[in-house]
């Protein structure tokens, strides 16, 4: 067979991801501060976007008159599409989506803070490591022991508990020191405040409390928390009055001593700051209607930048490619962002739709949804639904809840109907919450009840699982004895 060579016409289709689709697609997933954060640092790269000033009127003049370069425009779909492009004016279009505008919400208050300067408003958070350190130098620590003292601290974890030991310490100072200088370092310090800092374990830490407190004078409350935590915590309560020779009551006094000490007596000075969420939607009941409100709080209102519209002229080729590129990727920018938040607001009202006996009665009525159901009913695909629901909240009368909250399976129901098992642990929680915590409730109780009160089919270890993943411990553990 012999080889040639063949001039072919084929007509293919394929998918290709431009630059400005990747963006669309990312700007989509990413939660408030990280969507304000990549806005900023448009802002900073680009020299055609810039951001309007809250007092300015909408002016942009027009990018048709940008002859020198011809930008190209991302396939406007209509004049509205146009104008938007060149002005995202966040609390005008926003009103296109929500029937309550953020004037008839309200207003911040503003608190004037005259006469305190810039400094004045600034403070650290007090630490573990500086809370000891003050109290070394102030104590009659030598320069030898203030060494030492120093590596100790440095290595204590966030509870105050110590993860070295004193060998281990002793090969970061000088050889001449030995491990029990080391152990008469630690002595102290764990006497300083807050007392019990630098024990290597749970009963150490709780003897030495019990030491400043002059209860070590009794044998038995010794006892208790060197050798039998365990069987504290697990309830085996019988096998030590009779150990002890004490009744019930004697122990309860001795358990009421232990749960006043402080186990983790470092956690007061961690080091992690709360997390606060400012939620993306807002859900507000308005008679019998839910309103949602689109949160625009601290998002900037971006426009063309009308100077380097009406002036910059390209010198050249390269020149002209770069103004071209700036101008669409600021186009794309705003366009994809109006569409990040017209998406939103679909899916927001999709939920709200599916899930109004939440929004009504709360957790106890959500019911079993998937993405899919929610694609279908706005009319498009399961991963947008599933991009725009990452890592955004919305308020609601019943609280704050992430999108994905929204999605739960399902368990079902004698009747053939379905309930969301989300639906499922907030019974479970409450029906946990209201036992009587002498007797508390078994697993296979807590799947009777269900199937009682809602009908539902739920096996024990079902029961098990979900009562796990709220970090409920199990009814010998919950048991209370006195």
């Amino acid at each position: 067979m012999g080889l040639e060579l063949r001039q072919q016409l084929k007509l293919t289709q394929q998918l290709v991801m431009t630059p400005q689709l990747q963006q669309a697609i990312k700007l989509l997933q990413l939660s408030r501060l990280e969507l304000v954060e990549t806005i900023q640092q448009e802002l900073l790269e680009n020299p055609f976007l810039e951001e309007l000033d809250a007092d300015v009127v909408d002016t942009a003049p027009s990018t048709d008159t940008l002859d020198d370069y011809e930008p190209a425009h991302a396939d406007p779909e209509s004049r509205a599409d146009e104008d938007l492009m060149r002005t995202a004016d966040w609390e005008n279009y926003l009103g296109e989506f929500s029937s309550v505008t953020k004037q008839s919400l309200g207003r911040e208050l503003e608190v004037p803070e005259e006469g305190l300067s810039f400094e004045a408003r600034l403070t650290s958070k007090p630490n573990l490591d500086g809370h000891l350190s003050w109290q070394m130098r102030l104590s009659n620590f030598s320069d030898r022991d203030l060494c030492i003292g120093e590596i100790i601290i440095g290595n204590l974890d966030s509870r105050g508990y110590l993860q070295a030991t004193p060998d281990e310490i002793c090969e970061q100072l000088p050889p001449e020191t030995t491990p029990a200088d080391v152990e008469s370092v630690i002595r102290r310090i764990q006497r300083l405040d807050p007392i019990g800092v630098a024990a290597r374990t749970v009963q150490e830490c709780l003897l030495v409390q019990i030491e400043a407190l002059h209860y070590d004078r009794d044998p038995i409350l010794v006892s208790l928390v060197r050798e039998h935590l365990e069987d504290l915590e697990k309830h085996r309560y019988k096998p030590l009055t009779k150990k002890f020779r004490i009744s019930m009551e004697d122990l309860k006094e001795y358990l009421d001593v232990i749960q006043s000490l402080e186990p983790m007596p470092g956690a007061h000075f961690s080091s992690s700051d709360p997390q606060f969420v400012s939620p993306d939607v807002f859900v507000h009941k308005l008679g019998q209607d839910f309103i949602i409100v689109l949160n625009e709080d601290g998002f900037p209102r971006l426009q063309l930048n009308s100077f380097y519209v009406e002036n910059i002229q390209a010198k050249n080729s390269t020149e002209k490619e770069y103004f071209q590129n700036k101008v669409r990727s600021a186009e794309w920018l705003m366009k994809s962002l109006y569409q990040r938040q017209r998406t939103l607001y679909k899916v927001m009202e999709s939920i709200v739709r599916f899930q109004r006996e939440f929004f009504e009665h709360g957790v106890t009525k959500l019911k079993p949804l998937i993405l899919k159901e929610v694609a279908e009913d706005i009319g498009m695909h399961e991963s947008t639904v599933s991009r725009i629901t990452t890592s955004k909240y919305v308020a609601t009368p019943h609280g704050i809840y992430e999108l994905k909250f929204f999605f739960n399976s399902a368990l079902d129901l004698d009747d053939g109907t379905q309930v969301g098992s989300e639906s499922v642990k907030a019974l479970i929680k409450q029906l946990i919450n209201e036992e009587n915590p002498k007797k508390p409730l078994s697993d296979e109780q807590i799947g009777e009840i269900l199937k009682q009160k809602l009908e539902v089919n739920i096996a024990r270890r079902t029961v098990a699982k979900y009562r796990t993943a709220m970090s409920i411990e199990s009814s010998s553990k919950r048991k209370q004895v006195f």
